[in-house]
C-alpha cells in the first residue's frame, strides 16, 4: 500500500482537512471525529485501496483498515498538521440513542444470569415433557427454584444494575426493590381490604418478575438522591441521604410508579402478542427479515424488557424465536459462502464465522463475511423472513430467556418446540441456498487478516488496575478527549507509584515513541489504550522508560512502563493513568468494579460485559 497516496485520498473524500476534528486508531480501524459526517463520501472511501469498510458508531466515523492501520494513521496525521484532538463539536445527544444505551447497559450485566437460568428452565421442561422426572420430586422442585429465582426477583437484579447506570446508590435501589417483596406488604396486599398510605390509596399489585416499575423507580431515585445530596451537610450525608430517599421514593413507587409501570408493561406485552396473533405472517416476515438490521443499530434492546416481562409473567414470549431465526440466517449465509467460495482463506473464515453465528455470536459473520460481500447479507435477511413467517404461522413460542443460538435451544422446549426447530432450519437452509445460487464477487472484497471484527469470546471479562492509586472517573479529567469518552469508556487512576503493569493477558499492539501511551489487545478481544498523564506527549519521552515492544505478549502484572512520578508532579502535570476500552461499542456494559477510593495494582478494575441478542 502507498500510505501517503491512500492518506491523501481519504482526506479528500472525508470532507477535507477542515472537516477532521480528531483521529486515532485501534487494532483495525481508523477512528475519526468529524465536524459533519454527511460531508464524507462513503462510497468513494470504500473504493479506496486498503479501506475495507466504513462504519459510524455514535460520534465516530470509522474506516476499517486491518493490519496497515498504524502506518496509514501516521501518514494521515503527517498530512493533518495542527490537528486539535481536544476539539469536539457541540451537539445534543439523540434521546433515542440515550434510551438504547441505557437499556443496553442495564440488561447486559444480568443476561448471563437469566440466560443460564433460562437454559436450566428449558432442560427441566424437556425432562418433564419426556417423563424423565416427576414435577413433584423434591430435587426437581429445588432445581425449579434455581431456574426461576432470578426471574421471580427480577426487580432486585434490575435495581442494582439500573442504579449503576443512572448514578444512584445501588444498595439503596435494592433496598427499595426489596420492600415490594416484604412479607408485611404481601400480607396487606393479600388481605383483600383497601390499602392506603397516609390517606393515599396503594394499589394491590404483584411485583414478582416485573421489569418496568423498578426501572422507572431507580430513574426517579437517581434524581431524588442528587437533589438531596446538594443541600445535605457533609457529615450527615451517609445517614440522611439514604433515609430521605427511602422515605420519598418508596411510597411514590407503591402509590403511582409501580402500578403505572405494570400497566405499561402489560400494554406493551399485549400489543406484541396482538401483533403476532393478528398479523402472524406479516409480523414474521417484517421482523424476521429486518431483525439483523435492528440488531446492528442497537434498537433490539427495546424488545429485551418486553421479552423478559412476557416470559416472567405469562410463561412464554412470541418474539424471542425471531432472534434465533435471524442469527441462524446469518450463520446459513456464511455457510453458503463457505460452499461457494474458491479462495481457501475465505472458505476458512466463512466456516468459522458460520459456526460462531450458530452459537449466537453473529458479528464475525455479519461484518467479516456477509455484509462485506453484500449478497450473502441479503440472503441472510431473506432466510430470516422465511423462518419468521413459518414460526409466526405455527405460533412458535419461547419459554425461557437464553442466548439466541444453538446453546439456547432448551429455552424453546414446550408445545411448539418442533416447529421452533423447523423455523430455525428454514432460516439457515434458505440463507445458505440463496447465497450459493446468488453468488458473490470474491475479487471485489479480498480477505485481509485482521479486518473482520474479533468476537467477544466470553460474556464477562475483568481488567485489572495498571497502577496503585486513587480512582477517578473520566469525566473529572481536564482533557476533554478522555472526559467526553471520545476514545471509548474507561477509568483513570491518580498513581502513587511510577510502575505501569499490564491489566490483561494479551498482546502489545503499539508503543508510542514517547513511551507515555500504549495499546494492548486482550486475549478475548478487548482493545485497550493506556495513557500516562495529561498532555505528557510534550515531554518527548522524558521521565518515561518502556520495558516492552510492539508484538510482545504480556500477562496481568507484567511491567510495561516506568515513569518518574515526582518529576511529573514537579512539572505541574496531572499524572493520572487513563485506561480506555477503544472498542467500547462491542460491549453491552463497561463498569468499574468500584467507582471511587483507593485501588492496588492488579486488583480487579473494570468489568466488560459482552452484548447479547
Amino acid at each position: 500500500m502507498d500510505y501517503q497516496n491512500t492518506a491523501r485520498q481519504i482526506i479528500d473524500n472525508i470532507g477535507g482537512k477542515e472537516n477532521v476534528l480528531s483521529l486515532f486508531h485501534c487494532i483495525t480501524r481508523l477512528r475519526f471525529l468529524l465536524k459533519d459526517n454527511d460531508k464524507a463520501d462513503r462510497a468513494a472511501l470504500e473504493s479506496i485501496e486498503g479501506v475495507m469498510g466504513v462504519n459510524i458508531s455514535g460520534d465516530q466515523f470509522q474506516l476499517i483498515i486491518g493490519n496497515d492501520v498504524d502506518p496509514l494513521c501516521n501518514a494521515l496525521l503527517a498530512q493533518l498538521p495542527g490537528l486539535d484532538n481536544a476539539a469536539r463539536p457541540t451537539r445534543r445527544r439523540n434521546p433515542v440513542s440515550v434510551i438504547l444505551e441505557s437499556l443496553s447497559s442495564i440488561f447486559s450485566p444480568i443476561i448471563p444470569a437469566i440466560a443460564g437460568a433460562g437454559i436450566l428452565k428449558g432442560i427441566l421442561a424437556l425432562m418433564v415433557a419426556m417423563k424423565w422426572v416427576d414435577n413433584t420430586n423434591q430435587t426437581y422442585q429445588i432445581l425449579l427454584a434455581i431456574s426461576d429465582g432470578v426471574f421471580y426477583f427480577m426487580p432486585l437484579a434490575l435495581a442494582f444494575s439500573a442504579a449503576k447506570k443512572f448514578g444512584a446508590n445501588p444498595y439503596v435501589a435494592v433496598a427499595i426493590a426489596s420492600v415490594l417483596f416484604h412479607p408485611a406488604i404481601q400480607t396487606l396486599f393479600k388481605a383483600g381490604a383497601p390499602v392506603n398510605f397516609m390517606g393515599l390509596p396503594v394499589p394491590t399489585v404483584n411485583y414478582a418478575s416485573t421489569v418496568i416499575p423498578i426501572l422507572l423507580t431507580v430513574w426517579l431515585l437517581s434524581y431524588v438522591e442528587r437533589w438531596i445530596d446538594r443541600f445535605m451537610p457533609g457529615p450527615l450525608k451517609t445517614m440522611f441521604v439514604p433515609l430521605l430517599c427511602l422515605l420519598i421514593v418508596t411510597p411514590i413507587t407503591l402509590i403511582a410508579i409501580g402500578p403505572v409501570g405494570i400497566f405499561a408493561g402489560n400494554a406493551l406485552s399485549g400489543g406484541i402478542i396482538w401483533l403476532v396473533e393478528n398479523m402472524g405472517v406479516v409480523a414474521g416476515i417484517v421482523v424476521g427479515g429486518t431483525l439483523s438490521l435492528i440488531i446492528i443499530t442497537g434498537m433490539h434492546y427495546v424488545l429485551v424488557p418486553i421479552m423478559i416481562n412476557n416470559i416472567s409473567t405469562i410463561g412464554f414470549d412470541p418474539i424471542k424465536i425471531l432472534f434465533y431465526i435471524a442469527n441462524l440466517g446469518q450463520a446459513g449465509a456464511a455457510f453458503g459462502v463457505f460452499l461457494r467460495a474458491r479462495d481457501k482463506k475465505l472458505k476458512s473464515l466463512a466456516l468459522t464465522t458460520s459456526f460462531s453465528a450458530a452459537m449466537g455470536i453473529t458479528e464475525p459473520a455479519m461484518y467479516g463475511v456477509n455484509i462485506r460481500y453484500k449478497r450473502p447479507f441479503a440472503a441472510a435477511l431473506i432466510g430470516g423472513a422465511c423462518g419468521g413467517a413459518f414460526a409466526m404461522v405455527m405460533g412458535v413460542k419461547t419459554y425461557a430467556f437464553a442466548l439466541s443460538g444453538l446453546p439456547g435451544i432448551p429455552a424453546l422446549v414446550g408445545p411448539t418446540f418442533l416447529w421452533a426447530v423447523v423455523s430455525i432450519a428454514i432460516s439457515f437452509g434458505c440463507a445458505a441456498t440463496l447465497t450459493v445460487i446468488l453468488g458473490f464477487e470474491e475479487s471485489t472484497a479480498p480477505v485481509v487478516a485482521g479486518v473482520s471484527p474479533l468476537p467477544v469470546t466470553q460474556p464477562e471479562e475483568n481488567l485489572f488496575a495498571p497502577v496503585s492509586g486513587e480512582l477517578k472517573a473520566l469525566n473529572t479529567l481536564s482533557d476533554p478527549v478522555f472526559a467526553d469518552e471520545i476514545f471509548g469508556k474507561g477509568l483513570a487512576i491518580y498513581p502513587i507509584t511510577g510502575e505501569l503493569r499490564s491489566p490483561v493477558n494479551g498482546k502489545v499492539e503499539s508503543v508510542f515513541e514517547t513511551h507515555h501511551a500504549l495499546a494492548l489487545q486482550s486475549d478475548t478481544g478487548a482493545e485497550i489504550l493506556i495513557h500516562i498523564g495529561i498532555d505528557t506527549v510534550k515531554l518527548g519521552g522524558k521521565h518515561f522508560t518502556s520495558h516492552i515492544t510492539a508484538g510482545q505478549f504480556v500477562e496481568v502484572g507484567d511491567l510495561l512502563v516506568t515513569f518518574d512520578l515526582d518529576a511529573l508532579q514537579a512539572a505541574g502535570i496531572d499524572p493520572s493513568v487513563i485506561l480506555v476500552v477503544t472498542n467500547s461499542e462491542r460491549y453491552g456494559d463497561i463498569s468499574p468494579v468500584k467507582s471511587n477510593g483507593e485501588i492496588a495494582s492488579c486488583d480487579a478494575f473494570l468489568t466488560l460485559t459482552a452484548t447479547a441478542a
